[in-house]
């Protein structure tokens, strides 16, 4: 397993952020995931647009990655776990995370968890449909607004990114994490979704992501 780079330790809890945008939590065996979007593919080419399914099988290796290398007792994915409407990829999902018998997944619903109810509670997944709290973090798919001194909010739904400028005015956009007092945001988790360029302010922390590392930015 990799040496941590980056990470940040709310009283006493350590996470620690990983290049492949999820967050590792020790002390609780567990990784948290934000914004996978699943069968967003199929959802495009269902209106036209010729988007390729193997887009979504580099998520499947990242996940297959981190259930692997850190045997988490729990997985939590927090919200847009995938795209709208039911498409066969639920069934590629479903299939390829129940080879993990000894991982409890967790699902904190999403503004696109739109499915049928059905197919939740035939799904691998505990469904939680409101915030919930594990030791002192509070999970969210939406930053909460309102949040205790002791508490920190995890939580996605904004795919943060940054946009870095070299002295050549060349720039490159970077996925981020996006630390706020009591809140992280963590950066989108599926291949096949957008960026959102976040302001941060004097009292936050912004951490790039590349394929080799996490990059502290602003601290």
């Amino acid at each position: 397993m990799e040496v941590p780079i980056s990470q940040i330790i709310f009283q006493q809890t350590l996470l620690v952020l990983l290049k492949e945008k999820a967050v590792w939590v020790p002390s609780l065996q567990s990784i948290f995931i934000a914004d996978l979007h699943f069968g967003k593919a199929a959802h495009f080419r269902k209106s036209g647009i010729p988007i390729p399914e193997p887009i979504h099988q580099v998520d499947l290796l990242n996940l297959d990655y981190l259930i692997t290398n850190y045997s988490p007792q729990n997985v939590y994915f927090l919200g847009d776990l995938f795209h709208s409407d039911w498409n066969g990829q639920w069934n590629v999902l479903n299939e390829f995370l129940s080879t993990f018998t000894d991982v409890t997944f967790h699902l904190v619903l999403g503004n696109h968890d739109i499915l049928p109810p059905l197919h939740y509670k035939e799904a691998v997944f505990q469904i939680h449909k409101s915030p919930i709290e594990i030791g002192n973090l509070i999970l969210s798919h939406e930053p909460l607004e309102e949040i205790a001194e002791d508490r920190i909010n995890l939580c996605g739904h904004i795919h943060p990114g940054i946009r870095l400028v070299g002295k050549a005015r060349q720039s490159i956009r970077l996925s981020c994490f996006h630390y706020k007092p009591n809140q992280l945001i963590l950066p989108a988790f599926g291949r096949f979704t957008g960026l959102a360029l976040v302001k941060p302010k004097s009292t936050d922390q912004v951490f790039g992501i590349t394929n080799e590392k996490v990059i502290p930015i602003l601290s």
